[in-house]
């Protein structure tokens, strides 16, 4: 994901939170300044591969949540994931030993919940930057480079293993194009929505 849309996002969720930090009461204070050194050392945020591992490892205690509307989830939801739409975000009880993990479709609303569980006490709370985007552009379906170096040897190994477990196939990225990371969003949505068509 690019750094221009994890500070896009990032400002969408600290703006959810300023109207806090006006004039809050001791029972729901929150602490804005901590949660803007969270966002900018990247403490909000899981990268999707991540995600991927700790799924397929079967990580205890970890609760992943999809805060979309009920029928995009019905049509297309991460592995494990359980739906909590975003406006139920505020009556969900969590608990200290799980690790909560929210996404949504490009991230913003996952975003906005972590603002919300965060002002609620919740310790262990992560999002998905760049939601159902980031799924499919660097698990389901990541760009290998054209001609690894033996260091990236393991690490293409691992993106070749998580993609094939979660039914996706690597792209073999043409000569030049390694570094272009980010792709148009409607790259995106055609796989999102060609993934509904499926029923994945």
């Amino acid at each position: 994901m690019s750094g221009t849309r994890i500070l896009g996002t990032a400002a969408l969720a600290l703006g959810v939170a300023a109207p806090f930090a006006e004039a809050p009461t001791p029972a729901s204070a929150i602490d804005v300044p901590a949660l803007a050194r969270m966002v900018a050392s990247r403490q909000d945020h899981v990268p999707a591969v991540e995600v991927a591992r700790w799924i397929r490892d079967r990580r205890p205690g970890l609760r992943l949540i999809d805060v979309r509307p009920q029928e995009e989830f019905s049509q297309f939801a991460l592995p494990t994931a359980e739906n909590l739409p975003i406006e139920s975000i505020p009556g969900a009880r969590f608990s200290d030993d799980e690790i909560v993990i929210l996404y949504s479709e490009g991230g913003a609303h996952a975003a906005q919940a972590w603002v919300f569980l965060k002002a609620a006490g919740v310790r262990n709370v992560y999002f998905i930057a760049g939601g159902l985007a980031d799924w499919f552009d660097d698990v389901l379906h990541p760009l290998l480079p054209p001609e690894p170096s033996a260091g990236e040897a393991e690490r293409i190994a691992e993106l070749v293993e998580l993609s094939a477990y979660f039914g996706g196939t690597p792209r073999e990225a043409a000569p030049g194009e390694a570094a272009a990371r980010d792709e148009p969003e409607s790259g995106t949505a055609a796989l999102i929505a060609n993934a509904r068509r499926r029923g994945c």
